[in-house]
Order: C-alpha cells, then structure tokens, then sequence
C-alpha cells in the first residue's frame, strides 16, 4: 500500500512539473527547436544573385539567434530553375528563387508585367513587380507566401552573328522562354525555351544563334565567349519577373518572432536584389567589352519599326485574359499603371542618382 502511494505521489509530481515546465507543447516544442529550412537558387555560386541570396540566408540565421538554420542550395543543386515552384509546392524546398517564365501559363497576370513595355533599368523593373503584384495581389500566388520579387534589367539581343535590323532576325533561334518567345516571334526569330544553364553550350555548337537577356549575362553565364554583337532592345525592354516565395505551410508553422524577421529581412533585401540588378550591368557589359563583343545602337527610326513589331504581343495577351474571364479595362488598366509607374520611377531613380547602363 505504501508502495502504491509513493508511486502514485511520484507520477503526480512528475505530471505537475512536466505541465508547469511545458504547459502546452504544441504550442512551444517549434519556439524551443532548431528551424530547419531549405533555400534553393539556380544562379551560379559565383554570380552576384547567388551571393545576395548567401548573405539573405547569414543573415537570417543571425538575427534568429540561431534558431533558424538553413541548407542552402545554389547552382541549381537541389532543383533546377523549371522544378522550383513545384518543389516549393511539394515541400522539397521550403524557398526558392526562379521566374515565372520557367512556368509559362501558370502566372498569368503577373506575366502582364514582362510585356515588351520599354522598362528603362533593372532598379525600375524591380519596383514594378513588387508595386504591381502589392496592388493587384494576383490570387494565382495565393498558394504561396511571396518574400519579394524582382527583375534583370532589360532584355538584349546577344547573337553570334550581328542584329542591324528587323530583317537581320529572320533565321535566328533565340533562346527565349515563354512570353520573352512572343517577342521574338514578332520580330522575325525563332524563339527557343532552352534552359539558361544549357544555352551556352548550345550557342557554342550552333543550336542557338543567340539569347535574350541582359547584359550581365555576358560575364555571369560568360555568353559574350560564344555570341559576339549585343543589340540593344533597351527600347522594348522586357523584364522577367523573378519571385522568392515560400512554402506557404512552412511560413505558417513559423513563430511569429520569426516571422516579422523574416518579413523585415526579406524588404531589406528586395531592395538589395534591386540595386544589385542595375550594378552586376557594369561588370557584365565590361567583360563583353574586353571579349571583342560589338555593341550595336538601333537608329530611331529602326527602333521605331521593332516597337510596333512588338505591339501585337500586348494585344495577344490581352486578348488571351479577357478569355480567362478577366475585363479588357482590368487587363488594359494593369499597362496603364505599369507605363504610369514606369515614368515616376524613372524620374526617382534620377533624383537617387541611382546608375545603370
């Protein structure tokens, strides 16, 4: 009997102590736990967009305290750009960093934004993904807990053979994903949705005849070594829309002490990948420079030919989202602000006397 009691007081004890130490587990075993993340990227160690994203992940664990611990993922080593966003739905990363165009048709509205509207720098284009999607909030990325967008500067033509002209596109296979296709078509090329990690071999071995990018490409994926003329479309500029979005049930199970870190840190840095946008242009066209690459100015009255090439892209989409059931004054009123913001922002980037090429 004295045995039972000694034990029953001992159970009882031990109950009291374990509610008083834990009194709701669930509520603190995640707060008390090391938080393990995944973080992929498919930018190249080296590049300027990768280490941006190794001083994102340094820092997030610092201001944790350490109680964030992340394994992070460049190179595309742990998903390859086209598998990021459905790695981030699966859990197989819980953030990613890619753009929507390596999912064509799965970002609809946010493809408004990579219309060839003439973007006048990557700082500019920059502000317009993050101020677009704030303000239209598209529900196709409601799955997802969006960090911050952001955006290349805009989109030139680098050839192996040289572009003085819209007849000079006829025959070229560009490589250029989705809607960046669109433009390409209208101009006369072939577009080529060929990963950019691959398409430096194949403008080496004649596959592709060029690529659609800007002009940091040219040290970045070291293009100016393959394709010797960059024409500049800065007058179209098309910008991809790139996103680090997270999953969104691993945002949830975050502390909120974590989250508003991870809020803080992640504006922070939305303007960091801004500026870096527009600065990694120097070294990028720099390096074409030192390689022999021509650089290729259009006359305004060529320039003028290639923006009404493009005009019928714009209508296209339209077209294609009133389709989905959207409104064409919506559809029309997303170019209306984006042109809109376009202007006010590049009056600010002045005034901030922020440079790019």
């Amino acid at each position: 009997m004295k045995k039972k009691l000694f034990f029953s007081c001992l159970s009882l004890a031990v109950i009291i102590n374990l509610g008083l130490l834990m009194p709701d587990l669930n509520q603190t075993a995640f707060c008390a736990d090391t938080i393990n993340l995944k973080i992929t990227n498919y930018f190249p160690p080296p590049s300027m967009q990768s280490k941006i994203m190794t001083e994102f992940v340094s820092e997030l664990e610092s201001r944790t305290g350490g109680r964030v611990k992340v394994r992070y993922f460049p190179g595309g080593s742990l998903l390859k750009a086209p598998a990021t966003i459905k790695g981030i739905d699966s859990g197989i990363t819980d953030i990613g960093l890619a753009h929507i165009e390596y999912t064509a048709g799965r970002f609809p509205v946010m493809e408004a934004c990579e219309m060839p509207l003439g973007y006048t720098s990557g700082w500019v284009a920059n502000q317009i993904m993050n101020d677009f999607y704030n303000k239209f909030k598209p529900k196709e990325f409601d799955k997802y807990k969006v960090l911050w967008f952001h955006a290349n500067s805009p989109s030139m033509i680098i050839s192996k053979k040289p572009v003085r002209n819209l007849e000079d596109m006829k025959g070229l296979t560009i490589r250029a994903p989705g809607r960046f296709g669109d433009v390409i078509s209208a101009l006369g090329g072939t577009p080529a949705p060929t990963s950019i990690m691959e398409t430096y071999d194949a403008i080496a071995k004649g596959v592709l005849d060029g690529v659609f990018v800007p002009y940091e490409t040219l040290r970045t994926f070291k293009f100016a070594e393959v394709a010797k003329y960059v024409t500049d479309t800065g007058f179209i500029g098309p910008c991809y829309p790139f996103y680090v979005a997270m999953n969104k049930r691993s945002y949830g199970k975050l502390p909120p002490d974590i989250k508003e870190i991870l809020n803080t840190l992640s504006g922070e840095y939305r303007e960091r990948m801004a500026l870096m946008w527009n600065g990694v242009e120097f070294p990028g066209k720099a390096f074409g420079e030192e390689m022999g690459v021509e650089f290729i100015a259009l006359s305004k009255k060529e320039s003028d030919r290639w923006v009404k090439a493009v005009e019928p892209v714009i209508e296209n989409y339209i077209e294609e989202m009133v389709s989905k059931g959207y409104q064409e004054s919506e559809v029309r009123g997303w170019f209306k602000y984006i042109k809109e913001r376009t202007a006010y922002l590049t009056e600010k980037q002045k005034f901030y006397q922020i440079k790019s090429p």
